[in-house]
């Protein structure tokens, strides 16, 4: 009889550790994808020189990219930020509190004497951190910024001072 306890408890432990690790896995396997995601996203934005809303522009771009590799992560983003309420729509709005989005843009103004007219964005991306069985648990964030924009493009209200 003792030794059925003992096997039994082994058990315990190993379905407990594979938890662990499968737990683990499916963390760094979404954290990876939203990295992947929102360095696309930034590189678009410095190719374009900008943020722009309409067809074949950058905006447009991201969402494009953003339905193909099928990213459905939501969060909140900051009131002082942008963001994307749907990826069928090429246009940003300004964040509220208590509204999902799904990517939030920041367009930092860095100009000094040199440089007039000079930007960065910041952009924050999104990714749930789900199990098989037991469903989304928590939605992390991961955030980057592009390099300097000299003159940036913009016809989207992304401008803050």
């Amino acid at each position: 009889m003792r030794q059925a306890i003992g096997s039994t408890w082994i058990l315990q432990l190993v379905i407990l550790f594979m938890l662990i690790f499968v737990g683990f896995l499916a963390l760094s396997i979404n954290y990876t994808k939203a990295f992947k995601i929102k360095n696309e996203m930034l590189s678009i934005i410095e190719k374009y020189e900008g943020v722009m809303s309409g067809e074949n522009k950058s905006v447009s771009l991201i969402n494009n990219y953003l339905r193909y590799y099928h990213y459905q992560a939501k969060g909140n983003c900051p009131t002082d930020t942008y963001g994307a309420v749907s990826l069928d729509d090429a246009s940003l709005v300004r964040a509220s509190s208590g509204v999902k989005y799904y990517y939030c843009v920041k367009k930092i103004n860095t100009s000094d004497s040199s440089f007039r007219n000079r930007a960065r964005y910041e952009i924050d991306t999104f990714f749930q951190f789900n199990l098989p069985i037991i469903g989304d648990l928590f939605t992390f964030h991961v955030s980057g910024s592009t390099i300097d924009i000299n003159f940036p493009k913009d016809d989207v209200p992304v401008i803050l001072n």
